[in-house]
């Protein structure tokens, strides 16, 4: 087991908090001035937790690219609006009922509303961006929209599917979580005029903290407190998620423990996930996953060494060791 790292992540959001207060407040606006549906379950979803990460990156890259200009505000907070509009699709195509311990809203308004909002936000974001009158940023946006939505359809795809290798798991948590995370910091290079080496090593750094993000996600999954987590153990696997550490389990197990795990994935039921979190842990399938999480989070970390050492650039670093030590 990869021993933890306290990680003051405190620290960051107290040095952008008057940062992010604006990004908030540019959030409250924006959907003041909506009709009362988008405005409820908006809020709703806003209001139920969250660190504004992905915001928080575009941030912290416009500084660390020497950015002095106010337009980071309104692009962090367009950033957050399309995480907000993927949240509430996740949701219908999982059928959650929680999201971070909270009623999710499709659970409350019903699917078919929230779907016609999600896609609301999506296309208002991108209006919103089209003002700022920069194709860079307006593409770096819509390629993130796009490769999140592969990403969940190759999900999709691979649902219940034991045969899914490492590499289209990756591409999967590329397109759900680390695509996002890459065009914000690659939005603040942008902000920042820096050169296309420092923009991509910006992308580099994003896509591989949000990949480890995800597969935090996943360890957690079988790992984690309950309570803590604020959803069931094993709700991936529910989901016919088949993720990295089942992955790695699959790669040791013998064939007569792989047929199990195929009936067991076919039909799963409590018993069933009980036996195959046994084996996770006869396997040290867990301590397998976060080798690679590791191994991800230093890749993103090499990426910044382009950039001058100082406390913009330590701070992301700090990010992507919380990505990897985090308990919830």
């Amino acid at each position: 087991m990869l021993k933890h790292k306290a990680i003051d992540i405190g620290k960051v959001v107290e040095a952008y908090s008057g940062e992010i207060a604006k990004v908030e407040k540019f959030l409250e606006d924006v959907f003041n001035e909506e009709n009362a549906i988008v405005k409820s379950v908006s809020r709703h979803l806003l209001g139920s937790g969250g660190k504004r990460l992905r915001p928080m990156f575009l941030l912290l890259s416009a500084r660390l690219s020497g950015y002095k200009g106010a337009d980071n505000i309104p692009l962090a907070g367009i950033v957050e609006i399309i995480h907000t509009a993927s949240l509430l699709h996740d949701d219908v195509v999982d059928e959650a009922a929680l999201r971070r311990g909270n009623a999710t809203a499709n659970s409350i308004w019903g699917n078919a509303p929230v779907v016609l909002v999600g896609d609301y936000l999506y296309s208002n974001a991108l209006k919103y961006a089209v003002t700022f009158s920069n194709l860079k940023i307006i593409k770096a946006l819509s390629s993130a929209i796009t490769c999140m939505t592969d990403g969940e359809l190759i999900q999709l795809e691979k649902t219940s599917d034991i045969t899914i290798t490492e590499e289209d798991y990756l591409r999967i948590a590329s397109g759900k979580t680390g695509a996002l995370f890459s065009e914000a910091c690659r939005i603040g290079g942008i902000l920042g005029a820096v050169s296309d080496e420092r923009e991509e090593a910006l992308a580099s750094y994003g896509m591989n903290v949000g990949i480890a993000f995800q597969m935090m996600d996943d360890i957690l999954d079988y790992s984690a407190d309950e309570g803590e987590l604020g959803k069931k153990l094993g709700k991936d696997l529910e989901e016919g998620k088949i993720t990295l550490p089942l992955i790695c389990l699959l790669k040791s197990v013998t064939p007569a423990e792989r047929e199990e795990i195929r009936t067991i994935v076919e039909g799963l039921s409590d018993e069933g996930l009980g036996r195959i979190s046994a084996l996770i842990r006869q396997y040290n399938a867990i301590d397998e996953s976060l080798k690679r999480a590791e191994a991800v989070v230093d890749a993103a970390k090499a990426k910044l060494e382009i950039f001058a050492d100082g406390e913009d650039r330590a701070f992301l670093m700090d990010i992507a060791d919380y990505a990897l030590h985090r308990e919830k």
